[in-house]
C-alpha cells in the first residue's frame, strides 16, 4: 500500500509546516517527522482513521497529527491524502482533486 498526497492534499501540508515554521522552526520540523511516522503506518492499516463525523455518509478518514487533521481516502492499493485542516477549522466536504 502507497500513501500519497493529491495535489491540494499536498499544498495544504506544506501551508500546514510553512505556517508552523514561521512561529517555531523546531516545531515545524517536529511536525513533519511526526506526520511522516503517523502517516507511514497508513501503508499497513489504512482503515486504522476514523470515518468523519462531519460527512459520515462520505467514503473519507481521518487520522489526526494535532493539532491537524488528515483527511484520506483508499483506493486500490493507496493511501491518497486529500486534506489537511487545522483541528479549530470546520472543514470543507472532501474531493479528490
Amino acid at each position: 500500500m502507497k500513501v500519497l498526497f493529491t495535489p491540494s492534499g499536498r499544498k495544504q501540508f506544506l501551508a500546514a509546516i510553512a505556517y508552523i515554521y514561521h512561529e517555531n522552526p523546531a516545531a515545524a520540523i517536529a511536525f513533519r517527522r511526526k506526520a511522516e511516522k503517523v502517516l507511514s503506518r497508513l501503508r499497513k492499516f489504512p482503515q486504522s482513521g476514523r470515518a468523519l463525523p462531519e460527512f459520515p455518509d462520505l467514503p473519507f478518514r481521518e487520522i489526526i497529527v494535532s493539532p491537524y487533521r488528515f483527511f484520506y481516502r483508499v483506493k486500490r492499493k493507496t493511501v491518497w491524502i486529500v486534506a489537511v485542516w487545522h483541528g479549530a477549522q470546520l472543514p470543507e466536504e472532501p474531493d479528490e482533486a
